[in-house]
């Protein structure tokens, strides 16, 4: 399959739009602007870059929350997210959240629940809803290696393969589920095998090569819209940060996050296109300028934002008394 220059460029600024925003997202954090917790997608950004860049505009993802790509490629904008963070009216919960439990159902984003793996059961059913409609969409969802390890993921998997749904699941794997790595909690080397079982096609990819990433989407998008059923997706790769930002992760050896800095997602980007002639170095240094320019117009935007009035922000917030 081939892959057309645009898409590359396409790929690579949000690529580098997602690196950049969560460093500064970190960066805020630490200065105690930022209310409530950050995990980002440092080093894995290729996976939710990749596999939502390959989705057509009427799909629908029901992404988690190493996703930040996904979120800014469906096109909630880094002003609302950053806007998010403050915790402030105009981020995409109004301010009654403080991190990435978001979504827009106008944009085909699903909001994400902190129970990984729920999203799975909840696209196939979307996807069910396609199927039903005769519509050629498809629904994509995204977890981690210890997502895989519950049984809402087994649960999803199953009636995805005997319905034929047109779903997608990826799963990030990142090798470590919080502080368990992937040999304590599964005695298999590759997740994709678990697809197997349910007689899902299944591959296993780069997830630190972003083009790998999207063209194994494409493939399985693909076979998804002519009724084929579902397809998993296994990207592996590596988490260079800890679980969230206050965790300093001294549980992973420091050298296996130095053979896979090696592979940095964006560094290795850069040099294809530089390599293959499809950008100049100018080029790359005028995107990032951009993408620079309108992380600095977000955060002014986030901070002149009004946080929300008390009355709205427990509106559709709800609790069952104890």
């Amino acid at each position: 399959m081939d892959i057309e220059k645009a898409d590359l460029l396409r790929l690579y600024h949000f690529l580098k739009l997602t690196r950049r925003f969560e460093d500064r997202i970190t960066a805020l954090y630490r200065q105690g602007r930022i209310l409530g917790g950050v995990w980002t997608s440092n080093g894995m950004e290729a996976i939710s870059v990749g596999y939502a860049c390959a989705l057509d505009k009427d799909d629908v993802i029901a992404p988690y929350f190493r996703d930040m790509g996904a979120y800014i490629v469906r096109g909630i904008t880094v002003n609302r997210i950053m806007a998010q963070y403050f915790g402030k009216k105009t981020g995409v919960t109004g301010g009654r959240e403080g991190n990435v439990h978001v979504g827009d159902i106008n944009l085909g984003v699903l909001g994400y629940p902190s129970h990984l793996a729920d999203n799975y059961p909840v696209a196939a059913g979307v996807a069910l809803s396609f199927k039903i409609r005769g519509e050629r969409r498809v629904a994509a969802a995204c977890t981690g290696d210890g997502g895989t390890s519950r049984g809402d993921f087994h649960e999803a998997m199953n009636m995805a393969s005997v319905w034929k749904v047109p779903v997608v699941f990826v799963c990030n794997n990142n090798q470590y589920a919080y502080s368990t790595p992937l040999s304590l909690q599964m005695a298999i080397n590759n997740v994709a095998e678990r697809a197997l079982a349910y007689s899902i096609p299944a591959e296993t990819v780069d997830g630190n090569d972003v083009i790998e990433v999207f063209l194994a989407m494409k493939r399985a998008c693909e076979r998804a819209r002519e009724g084929n059923g579902p397809s998993f997706i296994e990207c592996r790769t590596m988490r260079m940060h800890g679980h969230s930002e206050h965790d300093a992760a001294k549980y992973v050896p420091r050298e296996l996050l130095e053979e896979w800095k090696k592979k940095d997602p964006v560094i290795r980007m850069e040099n294809y296109l530089l390599s293959n002639n499809v950008a100049s170095q100018k080029d790359l240094s005028d995107i990032d300028a951009g993408i620079m320019k309108e992380i600095a117009e977000a955060e002014e935007f986030a901070e002149k934002s009004p946080l929300p009035e008390g009355e709205d922000a427990v509106k559709g917030v709800y609790a069952t008394p104890v």
